[in-house]
């Protein structure tokens, strides 16, 4: 197995240089980089993304910008962790998960705890028992009786739908029950937001590549169906990235419909220049990585050791994190993305800030 740290600079968010630890084993089909993008408030954490990238070079600067946002998602949810990403490159054709998560484990572990590792896109809390054998530093485990751990999805498409349900009201005067929610993607994250949204009374329009599970959506929630391109031309009140990042860029942009953004994928502006534009536009960007910490906040609670009721109490709070985002943009003129970030540094630089507090 080949691991190396090397020190590049992240793109964008953060002039804070990342420590990237390519990790190789050929027999196990392990291939990928650890990012650590900042230890500022504790041990980096973040999880373990598997997914088809053409090359090392593309998983390494989605794994930069991923580590980066990590940093920003764990400062302004209140946890004492820094920012960290692991991207694994998913081999072709048929491949042993046991090697390659127990190859991935090892690596995790050579780290001595400054890495935490869990699930992201690509992987599941059965791969996290994998990387358990060979490390501790991991969370996502299997769910002990009264205490938090198991899939972090839920808790992402919670806080998510009570940010949003806060966007909606700020933005519109309205409920969840009165608007059309677009929700691009249907993983766990994407699903489970919808179950949420429909419980509440939301219409929704789905896009889902995967044509089984958008006719399940659209048999148990009544979704409308909409093309995995189109999406964003639908005619919704709010738009909800819950797929890959980048969704919103130049071309995007223009052609959304929402009056609100708010949704569970990372990194969803390709250009953090993106979000003065649909500010411009009247649009209500949610930042994504402040509304979609539920997932790590559950992580966190299971690694450190702490009770299911401060996981519901901190997803709980998320709202109110927006909802002091939304007032500073408002006061400053300023896009929401800028102020997250601003205040997100200034958690990490050690400046008080009073909603976190």
């Amino acid at each position: 197995m080949r691991s190396r740290p090397v020190r590049e600079s992240c793109p964008s968010r953060s002039a804070i240089a990342c420590e990237v630890v390519p990790i190789e084993d050929r027999k196990a089909g392990l291939q990928g980089v650890i990012v650590i993008h900042s230890t500022r408030l504790g041990p980096a954490g973040g999880g373990c993304r598997l997914w088809s990238y053409p090359t090392m070079a593309e998983a390494t600067d989605d794994g930069m910008r991923l580590a980066a946002g990590m940093s920003y998602k764990n400062a302004l949810a209140g946890l004492p962790l820094g920012g960290g990403k692991a991207v694994l490159r998913k081999p072709d054709g048929d491949f042993c998960r046991q090697a390659l998560f127990e190859a991935f484990g090892l690596a995790v572990e050579r780290l001595g705890g400054r890495y935490v590792t869990a699930e992201d896109v690509g992987t599941s809390v059965a791969d996290m028992a994998l990387v358990s054998r060979r490390t501790g530093h991991v969370a996502g485990l299997a769910r002990r009786a009264n205490r938090p751990g198991g899939d972090p999805s839920p808790h992402t498409a919670r806080g998510v739908f009570l940010a949003m349900r806060c966007a909606v009201e700020r933005r519109l005067g309205r409920s969840l029950g009165d608007v059309t929610v677009a929700v691009q993607g249907l993983g766990h994250v994407g699903y489970e937001l919808c179950r949420l949204l429909h419980a509440e009374g939301a219409r929704l329009i789905v896009a889902e590549p995967r044509s089984d599970v958008a006719a399940r959506a659209a048999v148990e929630f009544g979704a409308e169906v909409a093309g995995t391109g189109s999406i964003v031309d639908a005619a919704a009140d709010v738009f909800a990235p819950c797929a890959m990042g980048g969704v919103l860029d130049s071309r995007s942009v223009p052609r959304l419909k929402a009056s609100v953004v708010c949704g569970a994928a990372n990194n969803q502006l390709a250009d953090p220049a993106l979000g003065a534009l649909l500010a411009d536009r009247g649009v209500l960007y949610a930042p994504d990585y402040l509304v979609n910490a539920g997932g790590i906040i559950n992580v966190a609670a299971e690694y450190l050791g702490w009770a299911t009721a401060e996981v519901d109490e901190r997803i709980a709070a998320i709202p109110a994190r927006l909802a002091e985002v939304l007032d500073r943009a408002e006061r400053t003129e300023r896009p929401t993305g800028d102020v997250a970030d601003e205040m997100a540094r200034e958690v990490l630089s050690g400046a008080p800030v009073t909603a976190l507090q």
